[in-house]
């Protein structure tokens, strides 16, 4: 257990560097219209494979360690999954984005609706609210998780996901909405005891931050 845990830091250290690094690097503004070029899809597709493939390979034939189980309830899990949803994009949306402005930081979300770019837009969204949901929660709320509980305890398993989770976004001014999400799925991963309605929620709040370009006006 110490060995993948030791593999798994050493992964989430690397994506850190990456991410920080990759911030510091880009002189001014960055472009917001990333996701109306099909481009942007095929190199976030081809960096979560290689993602995946390594926590696959850190975790073995072990499905316990990715919380690939189901919930005991999944009337239950649904319930916390909307809760925290809901909670999560109140605190991160209307608490802390208007002072942080995390979400202009990031950069990624468009500010208007392109309707000559719909095909490549709807591409990109596969990718964020369907791929990037899946191997981040796997990454994170599944084998990080798994490993930090077995060694520290839920509470600092819980802060320490959504630290890094941020951390390896490699923003600034997003890193507390980043770790508040991270931090929120990683309850809801202990709460239920599987990473499927981690997923669920992760998706529908990608989904609605993409959603919400469709009614900005042109």
């Amino acid at each position: 257990m110490n060995g993948k845990l030791f593999g798994w830091l050493v992964l989430v250290s690397l994506l850190i560097s990456v991410g920080y690094a990759s911030t510091f690097a880009v002189s001014g503004a960055k472009d917001t219209n990333e996701l109306y070029h099909y481009s942007t899809a095929v190199g976030g597709s081809l960096e979560y494979a290689v993602i995946l493939a390594v926590v696959l390979w850190i975790a073995g034939s072990s499905r316990g360690l990715l919380a690939l189980r189901r919930p005991d309830s999944w009337l239950r899990a649904i319930g916390l999954a909307a809760g925290v949803l809901l909670a999560s994009f109140v605190v991160i949306e209307f608490m802390l984005d208007p002072f942080l402005h995390g979400g202009r930081e990031q950069g990624v979300v468009p500010t208007h609706w392109l309707p000559a770019h719909a095909a490549a837009f709807a591409v990109n969204w596969l990718v964020v609210a369907g791929v990037a949901p899946v191997v981040e929660e796997l990454t994170y709320r599944g084998l990080g998780f798994s490993l930090l509980l077995a060694r520290y305890g839920k509470w600092a398993a819980i802060v320490a996901v959504g630290l890094l989770f941020a951390a390896s976004h490699g923003l600034v001014q997003a890193f507390p909405e980043l770790a508040t999400l991270g931090s929120a799925l990683a309850w809801l991963r202990w709460r239920t005891g599987s990473v499927y309605p981690g997923m669920l929620v992760h998706a529908a709040f990608n989904s609605i931050a993409l959603a919400l370009v469709l009614f900005e006006p042109r």
